[in-house]
């Protein structure tokens, strides 16, 4: 907007130099064509400066349409941040309303307008003239009658809302017009109820807040807003300030006896305490002890109490426990004793059936070893020669085998073989009776008396 408002005002501006402009060119085309003519000089076909009227109207119309912008440049007001403003008519004077920081638009060449700073402002003044700084020097009297000189300094900003009343009942600038005669009025009126001494030390706070209160409701009805106050120096006489020297060591010296003093009393104090706190400690350890003591025997009852149940729990627990483990025992002797008869009768089922099977096995074996001797007896029927070859196999490893001639005497096996043979033919033996049972399996003979019984056989030279 603020932009806009400059645009228009230069619009403004060029259309005015332009009309000026056109009505300075014509005017200066006539002077010059009427110089040239009053010289004499001959009147040509075409003149160097023609003859034209001064463009009156073309200048009017152009420096009228030129107000419009003009005007309207001047009726866009552009308040800035931290400020505020207030609208003066021409005709009805202030009015009413502020005008707050941004654009607004007032009646051009009617109304004007008057900004302030609503930003903080400090008014200071200074307790003794500096050369250096242009401050004014606030001189006040205390309830002695001896003048001191004050440093305060105020900080306070104008309130928004009554800028039309500031700029119409306000003589300006404020801070030197309403603000310093307040501030000086304030100080003098109230310090003439303190002593120098107070004002320097003890009551300076209070005179500072006694007067920011009466400054406050002072500037705040003219719609000044007081923020603070400060009391930032104070400027006493000097034969006050050296006397006042002397009592302030005076008084720091009674300062330090007192303290010390009340140092030793404090020292006093805390070893009665500590004496005090001693004997309670030790009677609290002895009430304490004697209470452990009571507890522990309290404790040693109870805990008797409930042990002798446990004890006696113990045992009956322990007697049956070797109960139960004599239980166990007899139940342990009489399982061994069941298993060893069962391994008994299992012994005894097992050499049973061991004697059953040999006795199974024996007649089995008696019965082939029946059918075998049968099955011989037939062969050695059919064949008779075979008995000579099984004896002389069974005789081979007792007596040596000789090559004689069939024919040759004084041979002992030629009886034998003369008995056993008459006229070439093989004298046919009765009959083999049957077999008796085979005995029961003997152990195995010494190869002596193996040797014996074989070598005599039996039964018709059958082994």
């Amino acid at each position: 907007m603020l932009l806009l408002k400059y645009l228009l005002l230069a619009a403004a501006a060029g259309m005015f130099t332009g009309a000026a402009a056109v009505v300075v060119y014509d005017v200066y085309l006539a002077v010059q064509r009427r110089r040239i003519l009053a010289g004499g000089a001959e009147p040509t076909a075409t003149p160097i400066y023609p003859a034209r009227p001064v463009r009156w109207l073309v200048a009017g119309k152009l420096a009228a349409i030129a107000w419009l912008p003009l005007l309207l440049g001047l009726a866009i007001v552009v308040v800035p941040d931290g400020a505020a403003a207030v609208r003066v008519s021409q005709i009805s004077g202030v009015r009413a309303g502020t005008l707050y920081p941004g654009v607004h638009f007032i009646v051009p060449l009617v109304d004007r307008v008057v900004t302030y700073d609503l930003r903080d402002v400090v008014f200071t003044t200074a307790a003794a003239p500096d050369p250096k700084k242009k401050l004014e020097v606030l001189n006040v009297q205390a309830r002695e009658g001896l003048t001191i000189g004050l440093a305060v300094a105020v900080r306070y900003r104008l309130d928004a809302r009554r800028l039309d009343y500031i700029h119409a009942n306000l003589p300006q600038p404020v801070d030197e017009q309403i603000v310093a005669p307040v501030v000086a009025t304030v100080f003098r009126q109230a310090a003439p109820d303190y002593l120098v001494r107070e004002v320097f030390s003890t009551r300076r706070e209070d005179l500072r807040q006694k007067a920011a209160e009466a400054i406050t409701a002072r500037l705040g009805a003219d719609g000044i807003v007081v923020k603070e106050v400060m009391l930032r120096d104070i400027a006493l006489p000097a034969e006050y300030a050296k006397g006042l020297d002397g009592l302030l060591l005076k008084v720091q010296e009674n300062e330090r006896l007192s303290f010390e003093t009340d140092i030793k009393q404090k020292q006093v104090r805390i070893a009665e305490l500590e004496a005090d706190a001693d004997k309670i400690r030790e009677i609290k350890q002895a009430e304490a002890a004697a209470q452990v003591r009571v507890l522990q025997a309290k404790s040693e009852a109870d805990a008797m109490q409930y042990t002798l149940p446990l004890k006696q729990k113990q045992i009956e627990q322990t007697r049956f426990e070797s109960e139960a483990r004599k239980e166990a025992t007899v139940k342990n002797a009489e399982a061994a004793a069941e298993a060893k008869v069962i391994d008994s009768r299992a012994e005894f089922e097992r050499r049973r059936l061991m004697a059953d099977a040999e006795a199974n096995r024996i007649r089995v074996t008696a019965a082939a070893d029946s059918e075998r001797l049968k099955l011989e007896a037939a062969v050695l029927k059919q064949n008779p020669l075979l008995i000579q070859k099984i004896i002389a196999e069974r005789l081979s490893d007792k007596l040596q085998i000789m090559m004689v001639p069939t024919t040759g005497t004084n041979f002992f096996a030629s009886d034998v073989f003369q008995s056993a043979f008459r006229n070439g033919a093989v004298v046919q033996p009765d009959e083999p009776e049957p077999d008796p049972p085979a005995p029961p399996v003997q152990p195995k003979p010494s190869s002596t008396a193996q040797r014996t019984r074989t070598s005599s056989p039996t039964n018709g030279g059958r082994p």
